[in-house]
C-alpha cells in the first residue's frame, strides 16, 4: 500500500500528480510562490514524512558502517550525523541518506524504497535494509526498520530558531548537529537546501500533533514544492530524478559530503578515488534556466541537446518563485557555458540556458599535481 501522510488530510493541502517522486505528502498548501517566499524570509514546516528510516544499534555500529558505506564515520560522535552513499562495484550512486547518531543508535533516512545491488554471489536488486542485513556477518550490530517509528518534518527560514525553540527543539549551529527531542525522535541542523534548515524526527504517532505545534508557533504550512525548489536552487540531487544508472558521486556533489575520498574498504571506492585523484567526472550537475514563454517543461529523463547532439538529462524541473521555471542537468563538462541548448520530448522542445554560477570549478587533480612536482 502506497504511504499517503496524515497531513493530505488537512483541509488546504494538495497531493502531488499522479507518479510524482513526492507522491503521499502535501505538495502544496494553495500558494507554492508565497510558501517559497515565506521560507526564504520568515518559517515554513515541510511534512517529509514518507522518507524510509532504518536505525542501526549495537556497540560495532560505527565500525562496521564504515565498512559499507561510503563516509568515514568510525568516529562520529553522540549528537553528530553526516550524509553517506552506497556504490555499486563501479562506484555509480546506488542510494544516499543522511545519518544522524544519539544515544547508542545510528539513525539512516533515505527517499522512499531504496534498492541497490546485492553483493553476495547471486546480485540483483533488494533494500537497503536487506542489502545491509547481508553485509553484518558476524558484527555486533543490530538493524531495524524504523520508518513506523519515526517521521520526518523539515522546518526552513530564517525565523525558524524563534519557532524550534517555542516548541523545545533547540538544535546547535554546526552542521549535522543533533540533540534529542522532548517526548522521542530527534533534531537535526542541515546545510541544505537553504542555510536555515532544521530537520525534526518526530514520532510517527505523533505527526499531526507536532505539525500543529510548529504552526501554531508560527511556523507556515508548505509543500514538497518549496523544498524542491530550494533544493534546485542549491544545487542539491535527489536521488532517481537528478541520478541515472550511471551517476558517480563526482557527478552530483557528493564527493566530501557524502563520500570519503581516503578511507578505503567500501564497494566502489576504487572509482571515487581514481577519479578524485586522476581523472575529471564525465558530466556535472547544472543549473538550467528555461524558456517561459511556451506553457510546455521537459520531464526528468528528457535529453538536454546541442546542435542536436545529446549532451545531458534532465533532472528535477521546478518553477521558483524568483527564477521561474528552473531544472537541474546532468551535462557533458566538454558543454560550452554559453551554448543555445533546447531540452524535451522530440515535437515540444524548450530553449535552456546553463547558469554559470552553478558550473563548478575545477582544480587541479591531487594526484597529477603530485605526480608532476615528482617529475619536477
Amino acid at each position: 500500500m502506497p504511504y499517503r501522510s496524515p497531513l493530505l488530510d488537512v483541509p488546504g493541502s494538495i497531493p502531488p500528480p499522479d507518479d510524482h517522486p513526492e507522491a503521499g505528502v502535501p505538495w502544496h498548501w494553495g500558494d507554492p510562490f508565497a510558501e517559497q517566499r515565506t521560507a526564504t524570509r520568515g518559517v515554513v514546516v515541510i511534512d517529509r514524512s514518507h522518507r524510509e528510516v532504518l536505525a542501526v544499534t549495537g556497540e560495532e555500529r560505527l565500525s562496521w558502517l564504515h565498512l559499507v558505506i561510503s563516509q568515514h564515520v568510525t568516529e562520529l560522535a553522540e549528537g553528530s550525523g553526516t550524509e553517506a552513499l552506497v556504490l555499486d562495484s563501479q562506484g555509480r550512486v546506488e542510494t544516499h541518506m543522511v545519518l544522524a547518531h544519539l544515544d547508542g543508535t545510528v539513525w539512516l533516512d533515505g527517499d522512499p524504497e531504496p534498492r541497490v545491488t546485492s553483493a553476495l554471489p547471486k546480485g540483483g536488486p533488494q533494500t537497503l535494509r536487506e542489502y545491509l542485513e547481508a553485509m553484518k556477518f558476524w558484527s555486533k550490530v543490530d538493524i531495524r526498520d524504523a520508518t513506523d517509528e519515526l517521521a520526518l518534518l523539515t522546518v526552513l527560514g530564517p525565523d525558524s530558531e524563534r519557532v524550534l525553540s517555542a516548541v523545545g527543539a533547540e538544535v546547535g549551529p554546526e552542521p549535522y548537529a543533533v540533540v534529542a527531542l522532548p517526548g522521542g525522535g530527534f533534531a537535526r541542523r542541515m546545510p541544505w537546501p537553504s542555510r536555515f534548515s532544521v530537520d525534526l524526527a518526530v514520532p510517527r504517532a505523533e505527526l499531526a500533533g507536532w505539525w500543529k505545534r510548529l504552526t501554531d508557533a508560527g511556523a507556515r504550512a508548505a509543500g514538497s514544492w518549496v523544498f524542491d525548489a530550494l533544493r534546485v536552487e542549491s544545487l542539491r540531487p535527489r536521488l532517481g530524478v537528478d541520478t541515472d544508472d550511471r551517476t558517480i558521486p563526482h557527478e552530483v556533489g557528493w564527493v566530501g559530503s557524502a563520500a570519503h575520498v581516503a578511507k578505503g574498504c567500501y564497494r566502489g571506492q576504487e572509482t571515487v578515488s581514481k577519479v578524485h585523484n586522476v581523472g575529471r567526472p564525465p558530466r556535472n550537475l547544472l543549473l538550467l534556466h528555461l524558456d517561459g514563454s511556451p506553457e510546455i517543461r521537459p520531464e526528468p529523463g528528457d535529453p538536454v541537446l546541442l546542435d542536436g547532439r545529446t549532451v545531458g538529462r534532465v533532472g528535477t524541473v521546478i518553477q521558483h518563485h524568483e527564477l521561474g521555471p528552473i531544472a537541474l542537468a546532468l551535462v557533458k563538462r566538454s558543454t560550452p557555458v554559453g551554448a543555445e541548448l533546447l531540452t524535451g520530448s522530440e515535437d515540444q522542445l524548450v530553449q535552456a540556458s546553463i547558469d554559470p554560477d552553478s558550473v563548478p570549478s575545477e582544480l587541479p587533480a591531487p594526484g597529477r599535481t603530485a605526480a608532476a612536482q615528482l617529475r619536477g
